[in-house]
């Protein structure tokens, strides 16, 4: 047993950048890569990383203080300090029994391999977190550890089966072949798909508005750096910052949105050798099979909308976060809120208009359910040691991944008090969850032609 806890405290010591990359490897040499290519490749991919947290950090870094000062000159007091992930993934580690969810995640992943329940390959392996934070928060709600395993493995399966069914959105989306996103902030997508069907019924919302479609309409306007620019300038006034740090804070805004772009290409560089190396593998060896390789949500950065949205829905967020009743979080290091933009991007097939809509109707869940745990994680804070937090105050995360999830599930978890609402509402989310793949099957299955028909085109 101390073995395996040492084996996995080596992983978390290296880090996604490099622990990906390795894995990159070992899976590029069984699929016949030269290991000069599949080293190349998985180098550029720790780049890309490493490149993209660099970008993400300096944007937060920018805009999160902006976001405090305006909540400050709001004259609101709110007493739950918002840490953004990193705390979150600290809490998760410092519980005693998270080691063991590697390899619940690498069991059930062959088995489904196995069992043909999958076609996805989760190699994110690093942000096998998420599922601890799952187990840690059902625990904290119910104190029951087998009901928080088992909540966890369903987390496993379901993101398994997101990866398999949102494949070719993605692909569609970011143009690289065989890949696709196991990150557990999809599950938001059950939540966001009602909505976005509703939608259909407004003719104003049926047109596809893109970022392209912007650059077409807006011009100059449109362009990464002047849009981001111009929102960094908004910002700013809101905060009632002076001129000049309005225009640094617009300046670096700019920077921002013109930076992610280009290391987004890293990811199609690293990740289209590996593609078509798995792709010729699995029609050699199992032509009535595809293997898709799940990763994080970085590689589909270079979406323009993603940004554009997330950078919008700041002072909505901030204005909910002021407006609404019985919130308790103060948004900061969640501000930029990938939480929701990456489900939206994928729900909406990267139409900005829709992602704008659906982050203002869905950004109060996100605060609710921050404020909901924010008792459960100021005390495993306080029971672990790893995180001061004062009295009087609490931490949360205002932008904490699959909040629909872990809320119904962990509710869930209390019927083993006699409380049955929360598995009742449960079992309902699974039937959303239904209804979602039901439908991204559809959607797949058209994109199928058209996608091939793509590659085919390319490669002649």
């Amino acid at each position: 047993m101390e073995v395996l806890k040492n084996a996995i405290q080596f992983v978390l010591d290296l880090g996604a950048p490099v622990f990906v990359p390795l894995i990159m490897i070992i899976v590029g040499l069984i699929v016949r890569m030269k290991l000069r290519d599949a080293f190349s490749s998985a180098l550029t991919l720790g780049l890309a990383f490493i490149g993209m947290n660099m970008v993400v950090g300096f944007m937060m870094d920018s805009i999160s203080p902006a976001a405090q000062e305006f909540v400050k000159n709001s004259g609101i007091n709110l007493n739950a300090i918002d840490g953004g992930w990193t705390p979150m993934s600290t809490l998760a580690w410092a519980w005693p029994l998270a080691f063991l969810m590697f390899p619940v995640q690498i069991l059930i992943n062959l088995l489904m391999l196995a069992l043909k329940q999958t076609n996805t390959l989760n190699v994110d392996l690093w942000n096998v977190w998420g599922k601890i934070f799952t187990a840690v928060l059902v625990i904290g709600v119910s104190g029951n550890i087998p009901l928080a395993f088992l909540i966890a493995a369903i987390q496993v399966v379901l993101e398994l089966k997101m990866g398999d069914v949102n494949q070719k959105q993605i692909q569609k989306l970011t143009q690289i072949r065989g890949v696709t996103c196991t990150h557990g902030m999809t599950l938001f997508n059950v939540f966001l798909y009602p909505i976005n069907r509703l939608l259909d019924y407004i003719p104003f919302f049926n047109k596809h508005i893109d970022a392209n479609w912007l650059k077409q309409k807006l011009g100059i306007f449109a362009e990464n750096h002047v849009m981001g620019f111009i929102i960094g300038v908004l910002i700013g006034t809101f905060a009632q910052y002076p001129p000049q740090k309005i225009l640094i804070l617009g300046v670096q805004a700019a920077a921002a949105l013109t930076l992610f772009p280009m290391v987004a290409r890293l990811f199609m560089e690293a990740l289209a050798p590996l593609s078509d190396s798995i792709s010729d593998y699995m029609k050699r060896k199992y032509s009535d099979r595809q293997l898709y390789i799940g990763l994080d949500w970085p590689f589909m950065a270079g979406c323009n909308e993603l940004w554009v949205a997330m950078i919008i829905w700041v002072p909505i967020t901030l204005l909910w976060a002021v407006i609404l009743p019985g919130n308790n979080i103060l948004p900061f290091g969640g501000i930029i809120n990938l939480s929701l933009a990456v489900p939206a991007l994928i729900v909406t097939g990267g139409n900005l208009l829709r992602m704008i809509v659906l982050g203002v109707l869905t950004t109060p869940v996100f605060l609710y359910v921050a404020t909901f745990f924010a008792p459960t994680i100021t005390n495993l804070a306080k029971d672990t040691h790893v995180i001061n937090v004062k009295d009087g105050q609490f931490l949360s995360w205002s932008s904490i991944e699959l909040p629909d999830f872990r809320y119904l599930f962990a509710q869930a978890s209390n019927i083993v008090h006699g409380e049955f609402l929360g598995l009742v509402l449960a079992i309902g989310w699974l039937g959303l969850f239904y209804w979602y793949y039901k439908g991204m099957q559809k959607r797949a299955d058209q994109l199928s032609t058209e996608l091939d028909g793509t590659s085919h085109h390319m490669s002649v």
